[in-house]
């Protein structure tokens, strides 16, 4: 199973428990710092992602951090199960996933558009407008450079891609003239 199938399953039944229990911001703010520590302490990802270690030595100590930190009762429980799963060491993924399904339960969607220059203000509010026709949501949008696409721009909506750049097309073209 993709670690995007993995962190979706997870961030979506999360989303449902925080949605309905009032906590989204609590447990949004949570699962952040939660994400955080794991980034910087590679101990922490070195015992949770070591399988010779016993799952008892890794209950204990995430229930130690757990102890430290005061998590609500909603996050705790959430990364026991992560835990429990051995996907504890997949929090980044999952905690991105979970901002994205927070926002398309809201009415927005996350967009990235990687373009070979930098795009001036009316065309990237032109790709705001035609994206919000699109979804039929309101989009947030983030820009990347990306040289090696030679022109055009690659359009990312969750797991959609559009791929309008040159390099693609002229590998399309390649591929054609190949096979006839």
């Amino acid at each position: 199973m993709s670690r995007e199938t993995i962190a979706r399953r997870y961030s979506t039944a999360l989303a449902d428990i925080v949605l309905e229990s009032g906590q989204t911001d609590t447990v949004k703010g949570e699962l952040a710092g939660w994400t955080e520590l794991f980034r910087t302490s590679e101990e922490l990802q070195t015992v949770f992602s070591n399988p010779a270690i016993a799952h008892m030595s890794k209950e204990r100590v995430l229930e130690d951090l757990i102890a430290r930190t005061k998590p609500s009762h909603a996050t705790a429980n959430f990364l026991r199960v992560l835990l429990q799963n051995g996907r504890l060491t997949e929090i980044g993924e999952i905690n991105e996933r979970f901002d994205a399904v927070l926002q398309e339960r809201s009415g927005v969607v996350t967009a990235e558009i990687v373009s070979a220059r930098e795009l001036p203000e009316n065309e990237r509010t032109e790709f705001q407008t035609n994206l919000e026709k699109l979804t039929g949501k309101k989009v947030n949008i983030s820009f990347a450079i990306n040289t090696d696409i030679i022109g055009g721009v690659v359009t990312r909506i969750g797991s959609t891609v559009y791929d309008g750049s040159v390099k693609t097309k002229l590998e399309n073209l390649r591929e054609q003239l190949v096979n006839g």
